[in-house]
């Protein structure tokens, strides 16, 4: 990284966490928290650090360590879970084997030895492992107030974000927030595409519900920055930096655009009491135009643009 870009995204990055500060401190969420919330709030600034620093580029540097050393640097992924649960009851030595074992273990079976450029068994597997600690909430030990089910996620991206871009080096990921005209056009084109096919099978399945309603700028803004940040950026950079990509070596760009959007749709099926089918089906017709986003340039800032932009419409208009 250049000395300015390493300036900019410092600054950067202070800057979101004091905004993401004082949006805590004024919702009711400390007090929900009671005497953990600096420590939640710094676990929760150590987990989205990677996805924010690679983004601007501190995973080139990484890159060309050794192999060993790259799987080795991985327990650091697990920091973020002590600075929340050491020195109190919270603190489990399970946990905090699981989050120091968890990154290592995956990193070491990418990594050594070393996979050839197309997607391989141990790809597949890898993503596999990552998606059943997820929906099995394997990372529940680590963070078990439900005010913080969010950090088992950010965790999950971190381990896929370090395993596949830094570990398995993939190429062709285009996993960068530097913003450019080019990727935001494309972003919210791609949500110009989506917006009417939404709004017709929505209102055919009854699955949204239009509230004329102006929202507050603040809650604009709010829902954006939030919506961007953490969900946007952690589902794109797994389901089109990496899962796309990989089945583009494999199925081609046609048959991973598809594949990525139906897995993407299915991902939302635990949205209710029961297999919420309207939900799936709108996620997955989502993903294909999100997954136009991101290889149009090889730009995952653009499929999160379109990501946003659909999500933020979705809970201010029509949920």
């Amino acid at each position: 990284m250049r000395k300015l870009q390493v300036i900019v995204s410092v600054v950067g990055y202070a800057l979101l966490m004091l905004a993401l500060w004082a949006f805590a401190t004024h919702s009711r969420t400390p007090l929900s928290l009671g005497v953990s919330f600096p420590r939640a709030f710094a676990s929760f600034a150590l987990l989205f650090a990677p996805l924010w620093f690679f983004g601007c580029g501190a995973d080139q540097f990484l890159q060309k360590r050794s192999a060993l050393l790259k799987v080795l640097c991985a327990a650091a992924l697990g920091i973020p879970y002590f600075v929340f649960a050491a020195g109190t009851p919270l603190f489990y030595w399970r946990a905090a084997v699981v989050v120091v074992a968890f990154p290592v273990l995956l990193a070491a079976f990418l990594g050594l030895p070393k996979l050839s450029e197309r997607m391989t068994l141990r790809d597949g597997t890898a993503l596999a492992v990552i998606v059943a600690a997820y929906y099995l909430h394997w990372l529940r030990i680590a963070w078990p107030l439900p005010q913080l089910s969010l950090f088992p996620k950010l965790f999950l991206a971190d381990v896929a974000l370090y395993c596949f871009l830094v570990v398995r080096n993939i190429g062709g990921a285009g996993y960068s927030l530097v913003p450019s005209w080019r990727s935001l056009a494309v972003g919210l084109r791609e949500w110009v595409f989506y917006f009417p096919i939404a709004l017709v099978i929505g209102e055919l399945t009854r699955f949204i519900h239009f509230h004329r309603a102006l929202p507050h700028a603040g809650t604009v803004v709010g829902s954006l920055v939030l919506t961007f940040f953490l969900i946007a950026l952690p589902e794109e950079l797994f389901f089109r930096s990496i899962l796309q990509n990989l089945f583009e070596t494999r199925l081609g760009r046609t048959g991973a655009l598809l594949i990525a959007a139906v897995l993407f749709g299915l991902s939302h099926f635990n949205h209710g009491s029961t297999f919420n089918w309207r939900y799936v089906l709108l996620a997955a017709i989502a993903g294909i135009f999100y997954g136009r986003a991101w290889r149009a340039n090889r730009q995952v800032f653009a499929s999160i643009v379109t990501h946003t932009a659909v999500d933020v419409v979705w809970s201010l208009w029509f949920r």
